[in-house]
């Protein structure tokens, strides 16, 4: 019998990632998704005949519940949340309700169904928001800066009170930055290569960013979803952080992207006030030591291959959407 895995949110970057690892990996992949009108398949349409997709919410128990009896996973990987930094302070009760209590809804759905389920659950270094020590690692307190911050906060930590009261499996992945050329364009690495695409194209003639001397610890999403896979298989659960253990600005990020086009950013970058949050992650740089010792795990992509790979996918997107 192969084994089956649950990812929710697997129309997303790390979800499209983690289904195609897992397939590899010879599973049975069942993939949970909102019924709205707005679903994007994009991301997982080259191995949608090889998935199963089924309708469930984190907001409904029930349907998580349903699930659970029907296809009756090994292992559920936790992905779907309100992910958006910028989105969490506009819509600050509904990231709460699916970034933190949704994690509760489906640990408790494992619980009745059948608390031999591994659990994964994606925190996110964004927890560690106004840093307490540099470098961050698994013991660092944290202190988030935004509402997705506090939210995944509380889907930690619920992640570890369900292990320590019920003798879960559950393991909470903090995973720093990860960027592809997945990503939405609402967040700033895509944007960043999307902008310099169009301009490069003649396209655009300008990009507006926020705060250019942010800096994050930015690795592959293809690295990080093996680390998520490996969490699950080992004897017992624990946290662990994954990371690059560098940081780069954004001034840096478009430094290389426009660079590799051969384009200077301080040509096409402006600073507008209405992308600074307000409340904002100065230094993001983590630990991934006990992710190396204990997992055998390693990312592979560097932070310029990263940065050149993005660049160059939307280049490719917007010859084939424009027929340049």
């Amino acid at each position: 019998m192969k084994k089956v895995a649950l990812i929710t949110g697997i129309t997303g970057q790390d979800g499209s990632y983690l289904a195609e690892h897992l397939l590899k990996q010879g599973y049975t992949v069942v993939g949970m998704i909102r019924r709205t009108s707005t679903v994007n398949f994009e991301r997982i349409k080259h191995i949608q005949d090889e998935i199963e997709l089924v309708s469930g919410d984190l907001l409904d128990e029930v349907s998580l519940i349903n699930i659970l009896q029907t296809y009756r996973p090994a292992e559920v990987y936790n992905l779907a949340a309100q992910s958006f930094v910028q989105t969490s302070w506009s819509q600050p009760v509904f990231t709460g309700e699916v970034t933190g209590l949704g994690v509760t809804r489906m640990l408790d759905a494992i619980r009745s169904v059948d608390p031999a389920i591994r659990f994964y659950q994606a925190s996110s270094s964004e927890m560690f928001g106004k840093v307490q020590e540099v470098p961050q690692r698994e013991s660092t307190p944290f202190y988030p800066r935004s509402p997705y911050g506090v939210a995944k906060v509380y889907g930690h930590w619920i992640t570890v009170n369900y292990r320590e009261s019920y003798n879960m499996f559950a393991t909470s992945g903090i995973l720093f930055n990860h960027e592809s050329p997945r990503r939405g364009r609402e967040f700033v690495t895509r944007k960043i290569t999307d902008a310099v695409a169009r301009i490069k194209l003649g396209l655009a003639q300008e990009l507006r960013l926020g705060n250019l001397e942010a800096q994050r610890d930015w690795g592959f999403a293809g690295d990080y979803v093996r680390a998520m896979h490996l969490m699950l298989q080992q004897s017992e659960p624990d946290d662990y952080v994954v990371a690059t253990g560098e940081t780069h600005s954004v001034r840096r990020f478009c430094e290389i992207a426009f660079g590799h086009v051969g384009l200077s950013y301080e040509d096409y970058v402006v600073q507008d006030e209405r992308f600074m949050r307000p409340a904002e992650v100065d230094l993001l740089i983590g630990d991934p030591a006990k992710a190396i010792s204990t997992l055998g795990w390693q990312p592979e992509v560097s932070f310029e291959q990263l940065v050149t790979m993005m660049v160059e996918a939307d280049i490719a997107l917007l010859k084939d959407e424009h027929r340049l």
